[in-house]
Formats: C-alpha cells, structure tokens, sequence
C-alpha cells in the first residue's frame, strides 16, 4: 500500500505504453483513455496524459497533475480532470485549470469519476451536457470549438485561478495524495 491508493500491480499505460501502477484509479483512467481512442475518435497523440501544471497562492506553490488535455491543431481544446466521488466539487478548479494551463481559455472541460461525467463550456463554466458517452467526439469538438472560444486569460486573472486551484486541489488534498507536490510553506 502507498498512501491511500491500493496497489495491484503494474499496467502498461495505453497511450504511452509505459509501465505504471495499477490502481482503482489508474484503471478508471485507462478506461477513459480506450474511449477518447476507439469510440470517440481520437489518435493517441491527439492525448496528453499526466501533465504536470505548476500552480502558486502568494508564497506556497505547488505541482498538480492533469489527466489528459486534447491537443489538436497545436491548440489544447479539451481538458479531462479524473477524481473519485463528486463531480461538483471539481467543477470550479478543473474551471480554474483550463484558465491557467495555457495563456488561453481552453474551451471544454471535462470532470468524471469514471462512472459520469459533465462536460461544461470553459468560458462560462456551464454544464453543456452529462455522461461519458457525452465526451465530445473529435469530430464534434472541431465542430464545436470556435477560435474565438480560446480567449487570452489575463495575468490578473490567472493568478486568481491558480490561487483557487491551490485552495481546491492543494489545500484540500489529502496528504497521502501522490498526484500533488508541494514545493514550499
């Protein structure tokens, strides 16, 4: 056991190939990944997976992973943000993610714990739809996405986001949380 993650094994990750613990989940991730692929259209390079965002309130900063961010056309256009149990709850710092992640708004976020999903428009943060099977396909993204949708973020702006992100996803993580590092206070 490490942390508060049972770990059963290893598993080789579907996207990158490379060997990774097994865990709840890590399979729920894996599972994510298989439908962005073979049901939703997307190529493996298309997807982004355990990116690291690095992510300051005054003096602490911290390290933060995010799950997948589809890239196409050299362009984030979606975020994936994965966390066991309520959705709601990570609605405002996968929000505050897709404000800070690049110098743009990434324009869809997706929040799910496996089993649902909302998918919400990154720019006003409303809930366009519910369900895994709602990820928008790669096709309906590029019809989807306008270039407008990928609004500059202000540097005022952003610090509010990565300090909200910090309060959500720092602060309020668990310590035994090995997807966050703490770099200082």
């Amino acid at each position: 056991m490490d942390g508060h993650h049972l770990i059963l094994g290893e598993v080789a990750d579907f996207l990158t190939g490379e060997i990774i613990r097994d865990t709840h989940d890590e399979r729920y991730r894996q599972a994510i990944a298989r439908l962005l692929v073979e049901q939703k259209g997307y190529a493996k390079k298309d997807i982004l997976s355990r990116r690291d965002l690095r992510v300051t309130a005054g003096e602490k900063c911290a390290i933060i992973q995010v799950d997948f961010c589809v890239e196409i056309e050299n362009r984030i256009y979606m975020i994936i943000r994965y966390g066991p149990g309520s959705l709601v709850t990570r609605h405002r710092p996968s929000l505050a993610v897709s404000r800070t992640f690049t110098g743009y708004q990434i324009p869809i976020v997706v929040v799910t714990n496996g089993v649902e999903a909302d998918i919400i428009e990154g720019g006003s943060g409303a809930v366009l739809t519910q369900g895994l099977d709602k990820i928008p396909a790669k096709s309906e993204l590029l019809a989807h996405v306008r270039p407008a949708d990928f609004a500059l973020i202000s540097k005022e702006r952003a610090e509010k986001e990565l300090r909200i992100i910090y309060a959500f996803d720092v602060d309020g993580s668990c310590p035994c949380d090995d997807t966050v590092c703490r770099l200082t206070g």
